[in-house]
């Protein structure tokens, strides 16, 4: 078949055919775990509809235009997309492949000598779960971003089921958030597997997904696991060690429970039976049995797991395994006030802020920066408007649910299981959010925070640890790091809503130094005397063109690789002086560890001439340029460079890994094919560490691949003498860097 894969055909390795989602189903099978009968219907199967309808010109367009901090122009992108996909009619080829499968799905089991002779009642209900080609990844759950339909019965419930899972690839959430974390040009497959009418059902953290203590978290509810997810109910809560033995018990109300009705077949809910609203879900068995399976995901995966389950007639069945992509080290609270309200602490923080009650999707455009969000329960539909929240709280949902997850990801502290917030909280108050211990206080509450309780592994390394930022209030790892090796300033653009080069034409420019003073110099002092180092401009021409003044950006066929870094600086000097203005400023008021580095250099006299321009406004000579190597131009030409007298190179694998292997890291198709482990990459990662050694030039990264232990520990053996990662991977990374030097010695 064309469009449609067997599950145990697919494995860890095949996200670009079977999306995320799908691929951990068929590496579960292949590792002997307990997982639902089934089919992909790959990633090719949309794609070919784009491609015959000729509709893909039109949704990027759409998502171009789209502004995702605008809540109604972002619904309404979405809601437009969504209906011109459900609207194209669905290829004969594909239909056919699909009819076959689920033929052949209904016939297992069943006395039939082929599928050909099943009868209409002969179908079986099946679930149909989207799994996009940008989910369920290590560095990002993108947790409940798509669809999924429960109870599907039927040739034609299938096929409606299959396009809605299509089109949810544009729901507002998800375009959301691919565009926060820039993951373009997505794709999707569809899961289809027998229906597993359950009991109870629940969720498995190998790892405490809030104090990432080597404990399992297991969260579980009467019968199918989306009101779990949804946050619908507040389930039990189980605490376990590796061992089985159960450390923590909590048993939450469950009044209500999704079931399939056996007359309809469709998915109801009901009223839990009084014995068991406040009865213990799982048994000592099947915990057990979770522990296991457990185990033995997070052992062949060799990372912590967030796997889901369901359990009918004592049969457990694992539907869903995902990397825990939010690992935490709790920083303990000490705090006096008046306690008004007690949670489940789902992502740890503290926040003060205004309460802003939502009771549906619509009234989510009257969250505003700094407003504590509190609802009902936490669906993803709020991903929107959860970046501008300083905290969320919820009536219902545990800790697993998506929104927990998505809450955590995005380090906005969040309680949840309240079980009356809506109602005990007031529009307008203000109220100070302990979401380490899910406490919340009334008015504004001073506070005293402690130091991480684990530090014995941040001992000092002689390879300098750095993070990469872009938001000023996330610099609490300022204490635990050796400064920034990456700044951009692109976000301090985009929050100001106008184009530098607008400013610059209309004779502005000091609005623009405000822009990044006001950006910067918060960073920089937090992180003092530890080096900032601040990149220039590198906005692709797509990236601006919402922006006021960003109609008159060029329309580029692969703006990847056309007007931006250092080249469109020196076209437009004047926005170049304006930043190193705003730099020489604030040097001047004593922030002398804000540096510059200089992206997308090709050739040493890019170098040449922005230092020209820095001596042009008096930059002086105790400031350090330094430059990306991001193209193999840069790499085979480290030794000029190193003699124009740059201070220091920081490596950006992403583009450099693209430019090398000539694949378009945006395209999922080929995803697969992008590692910066290729040995070319490597051996150019090696070279330029060291040429930079030899002329005592500090050689950095800053790319994605910083914030991966495996490349970090390479990297050290090379030489290179600091590293930059993300900020959720700070802990990972310094022990991966203590790990290589003592391997060293």
């Amino acid at each position: 078949m064309k469009y449609v894969r067997r599950l145990e055909e697919i494995t860890k390795e095949d996200i670009a055919i079977a999306g995320g989602k799908g691929a951990n189903m068929g590496e579960m099978i292949r590792i002997g775990m307990p997982v639902p009968s089934g089919f992909i219907i790959t990633t090719a199967a949309f794609d070919k509809l784009i491609q015959i309808h000729n509709i893909g010109e039109k949704i990027k367009t759409m998502l171009d235009e789209v502004n995702v901090e605008d809540t109604n122009m972002l619904m309404s992108t979405s809601q437009r997309i969504k209906e011109l996909i459900i609207s194209q009619g669905f290829p004969n080829e594909i239909r056919s492949e699909i009819v076959e499968a689920y033929k052949k799905l209904s016939s297992v089991d069943k006395d039939v000598k082929s599928s050909r002779n099943l009868t209409e009642s002969d179908a079986v209900f099946v679930a149909v779960r989207s799994s996009a080609t940008a989910e369920d990844l290590p560095e990002a759950s993108f947790a409940g971003q798509q669809a999924s339909f429960l109870n599907i019965k039927h040739e034609e419930n299938l096929i409606e089921a299959v396009k809605k899972c299509w089109a949810s690839l544009y729901e507002p959430r998800a375009i959301f958030y691919r565009r926060i974390h820039n993951f373009n040009n997505p794709s999707i497959a569809v899961v289809v597997q027998k229906m597993i009418n359950s009991d109870k059902s629940g969720v498995i953290f190998t790892v405490d997904p809030i104090s990432g203590e080597n404990v399992m978290t297991i969260e579980s509810i009467w019968g199918l696991g989306e009101y779990l997810v949804l946050g619908e109910i507040s389930p039990d809560h189980y605490v376990v060690d590796k061992t089985g033995k159960v450390l923590v018990k909590k048993i939450g109300q469950k009044p209500i429970a999704l079931v399939r009705d056996h007359a309809t077949g469709k998915s109801i809910q009901i009223k839990t039976s009084d014995e068991k609203i406040g009865a213990q879900v799982l048994t000592d068995n099947e915990i057990s049995k979770l522990v296991k399976y457990g185990k033995q995901l997070e052992e062949h995966y060799g990372k912590p797991q967030d796997a889901e389950f369901a359990i009918e007639q004592s049969s457990i069945m694992i539907v869903q395994t995902r990397p825990v992509t939010t690992k935490t080290k709790i920083t303990e609270s000490k705090m006096t006030g008046v306690k008004i309200l007690q949670g489940t602490g789902a992502s740890p923080g503290i926040a003060t802020g205004k309460v802003k009650i939502v009771k549906n999707i619509r009234e989510i455009i009257k969250i505003e920066e700094g407003d504590i969000l509190v609802t009902a329960m936490t669906s993803p539909d709020l991903v929107p408007k959860m970046s501008k929240s300083a905290a969320i709280i919820t009536d219902l949902g545990g800790a697993t649910s998506h929104a927990a997850i998505v809450s955590r990801e995005m380090g906005l502290p969040a309680i949840v299981g309240t079980g009356n917030g809506t109602s005990i909280l007031r529009d307008g108050q203000i109220v100070t959010v302990d979401a380490y211990k899910g406490i919340v206080y009334e008015g504004v509450v001073s506070i005293k925070e402690e130091k991480p309780r684990d530090l014995s592994h941040l001992e000092k390394t002689k390879t300098k640890v750095k993070v990469n930022l872009v938001f000023a209030d996330k610099i609490e790892v300022a204490s635990i790091t050796d400064g920034v090796g990456l700044l951009r300033i692109e976000h301090m653009v985009t929050k100001s809503g106008i184009h530098p080069a607008k400013l610059v034409r209309e004779g502005r420019s000091e609005e623009y130094v405000q822009i990044l003073i006001n950006g910067i110099k918060p960073i920089a002092a937090k992180f003092y005397p530890n080096p900032v180092w601040v990149r220039t401009l590198d906005a692709r021409s797509d990236e601006f063109r919402n922006l006021d003044g960003g109609d008159v950006e060029p329309y580029e066929d692969n703006p990847m690789l056309g007007w931006h870094g250092i080249r469109r600086s020196l076209d437009e000097p004047d926005i170049l002086k304006a930043e190193f203005k705003a730099i020489k400023r604030m040097r001047a008021e004593g922030l002398d560890n804000i540096h510059i580095m200089l992206p997308f250099v090709i050739i040493p006299s890019e170098f040449k001439k922005a230092r020209d321009i820095a001596d042009e406004i008096g930059m002086g000579d105790n400031f350090n340029m330094g430059i990306m190597v991001e193209t193999p131009a840069c790499v085979f030409s480290i030794d000029e460079f190193c003699k124009e007298g740059i201070d220091f190179a920081s490596f950006g694998t992403n583009d450099l890994t693209m430019l090398t292997l000539g694949v378009d890291r945006n395209n999922a198709k080929i995803a697969k094919l992008h590692s910066e482990f290729h040995p070319s990459v490597l051996h150019m990662l090696h070279h330029v560490i060291d040429r930079c050694n030899k002329y005592n030039v500090e050689s950095s990264i800053c790319g994605e691949a910083g914030s991966n232990p495996e490349m970090v520990k390479l990297l050290v053996k090379f030489g290179i003498k600091s590293v930059s990662c993300n900020i959720d991977a700070v802990y990972k990374i310094r022990e991966a860097v203590l790990s290589a030097e003592k391997e060293q010695h």
